[in-house]
């Protein structure tokens, strides 16, 4: 990555966006140093104008922004660093800086559910049963799931097919955060396979 620091008194403008939900967070900018420690420790490093010195994000508050991915405009003179974010961006206590709140896509939203009923389990919980069963039988689930869609597709009902659909991927995102894996890691390979 050649980045160009040579406009705006050697800083350039970052934009931040959060790698699962693409909501823009925040704007900031860096220097090369700045970039250097962002690159080497994956945690998001500024140049504060404001304080004249380095800064990373979460230094204070703790909701530092882990980097996914940094990648360079097309004059390679702004950046978009792509995060896991660890807590609310914005230093008012809101998840981005700029004026709306960003409603997480509902995929994103049930994932998170997902997680929280594996992470906290409780007998009332089925995704905390069946994940307690183990891989095999969570595996098992989306096939048998996977076959009741195929026999549904071969009928007219919608409202059947539809359940099964549901069913399915309900089971499916269950068996991804077994994996410790989220519908975006299967959304970058598509996305790599739609380049080829």
């Amino acid at each position: 990555m050649k980045v160009d620091f040579s406009k705006n008194n050697g800083l350039i403008p970052v934009i931040i966006q959060n790698s699962e939900t693409q909501q823009v967070l925040m704007l900031g900018y860096m220097n090369e140093e700045a970039l250097q420690k962002t690159q080497e420790e994956n945690v998001v490093t500024f140049f504060s104008r404001s304080k004249n010195r380095l800064w990373t994000k979460g230094e204070t508050s703790g909701n530092f922004l882990k980097v996914v991915s940094i990648k360079e405009d097309c004059d390679r003179d702004a950046l978009l660093i792509q995060v896991i974010p660890n807590g609310p961006t914005c230093h008012n206590g809101t998840t981005s800086c700029f004026a709306t709140e960003h409603q997480i896509s509902f995929l994103n939203e049930l994932e998170n559910v997902i997680e929280n009923r594996i992470s906290n389990p409780s007998s009332a919980s089925y995704v905390a049963s069946l994940y307690q069963k183990g891989i095999n039988k969570m595996a098992q689930k989306v096939g048998e799931e996977a076959v009741e869609l195929v026999i549904e597709a071969k009928d007219d009902n919608k409202d059947l097919f539809i359940g099964e659909a549901a069913d399915l991927l309900f089971h499916y995102l269950i068996l991804l955060q077994a994996k410790n894996m989220k519908l975006n890691d299967i959304e970058q390979e598509l996305m790599r396979r739609m380049k080829k």
